[in-house]
């Protein structure tokens, strides 16, 4: 009876074992990266095809004076060719031509100058097609191109034109592996005129590399518009909507923040203090503390920072951490105040500003109907 009951279900004795288990795990990893490798193939081909039917259309168009009618009968002609295709619609080819233009054009050279030590992707160019030299000049722009999908890039060619921004954006999508809704989420939210605004003490209190990822991760202003409080606010207030809306908090923070605490304790001597909010960074490896004021930047909200560090360090932080850093969110800064209170200072600390929401226009202010006015509105729809 057990003999049989085993060759019914060979398998019952294998799955309760940990090298099976190890192995189950294993194989899906393979699977999911076979996966992975193979939708990053696909996306490399679909936006190889693109830039090349762009080129095209430039190239033919400005040869044989074609008018943009040409498009149209393109777009009959493919899809009768290809019926189970898509991306063939005069809507997208036209935005292969644009994608085509914005990413060859000149101006980009010195945008493609400050890509630095980017890794090598795979380029839009094929293997038999030959390079002039300025094609040859923006290899490393293509390169960064054909990692991007399609929806990002109509994003990018919708809503951006200086080609530093839009680099931006391809950079930090392809390294924070940002979804489409991300990406439209930071370009609104304007990330790229918020980097490198906070003041800090970055370069002169970690290493190089650490300043530098330090420097990216701290924007000015952080935008807490999506919180509902008002203008005045006490900091605990301010600490709990901050919390409720984790979510989104994370994402205005950006990738890489691991939300710790509230009013984290920490027990030193024989008083306790309470840290607003403690964060671990995935990628700096290191404990954040952030501090939260609403009023205007004061020297000494940069002494309470390093007291706070200096007792997580000790307290908090192992031998695979890294020194840890604060953040002083306050509602207003001086630059010269902030300067000369981080000055001398062994503690990496960034200074930054938020915003709750943005002020409506005085003229405006008497257009807008009061809550009374509106529910009378739409109690007569």
């Amino acid at each position: 009876m057990t003999k049989a009951s085993n060759h019914a279900n060979p398998g019952s004795d294998i799955i309760v074992q940990p090298e099976y288990k190890q192995f189950l795990q294993e194989v899906k990893q393979r699977i999911k990266s076979s996966q992975a490798k193979a939708a990053l193939a696909v996306n490399k081909s679909l936006i190889q095809l693109y830039w090349s039917i762009g080129k095209l259309l430039v190239e033919k168009q400005t040869a044989y004076s074609w008018g943009t009618n040409v498009i149209e009968q393109l777009s009959t002609d493919l899809k009768s060719e290809f019926p189970g295709s898509s991306g063939f619609s005069p809507k997208n080819l036209r935005c292969t031509k644009q994608f085509y233009l914005f990413y060859s054009s000149p101006i980009w050279q010195q945008a493609v100058a400050k890509l630095g030590n980017t890794p090598d992707p795979p380029a839009l160019t094929s293997a038999n097609e030959e390079e002039s030299t300025e094609d040859q000049s923006l290899t490393k722009l293509r390169q960064l191109v054909a990692e991007i999908p399609w929806g990002h890039h109509l994003l990018i060619l919708n809503k951006i034109n200086a080609p530093e921004e839009a680099l931006f954006y391809l950079r930090q999508t392809m390294e924070q592996n940002w979804s489409r809704n991300n990406l439209s989420f930071y370009i609104e939210q304007k990330l790229y005129a918020r980097q490198d605004m906070g003041m800090s003490n970055f370069k002169e209190t970690l290493p190089t590399p650490q300043a530098i990822l330090a420097e990216q991760i701290l924007r000015d202003p952080y935008n807490f518009s999506f919180l509902t409080l008002e203008t005045k606010v006490k900091e605990l207030d301010l600490e709990k909507q901050l919390t409720e809306h984790i979510t989104r908090f994370l994402l205005e923070l950006g990738k890489g923040f691991a939300y710790i605490g509230r009013q984290y304790p920490l027990k030193i001597g024989e008083k306790e203090y309470w840290i607003d909010l403690l964060f671990y960074h995935i990628r700096l490896r290191c404990f954040v503390v952030i501090d939260l004021k609403v009023s205007p930047f004061e020297p000494e909200h940069a002494g309470k920072m390093n007291f706070y560090l200096s007792a997580v360090d000790d307290l908090l932080k192992t031998e695979a951490d890294q020194a840890s850093i604060g953040i002083v969110l306050c509602k207003s800064k001086g630059a010269i105040e902030v300067e000369y209170a981080l000055r001398g200072i062994s503690k990496p600390i960034g200074v930054s500003q938020f915003i709750l929401t943005e002020a409506l226009p005085e003229e405006l202010k008497p257009n807008i109907p009061t809550v009374e006015e509106f529910e009378q509105e739409i109690s007569r729809l």
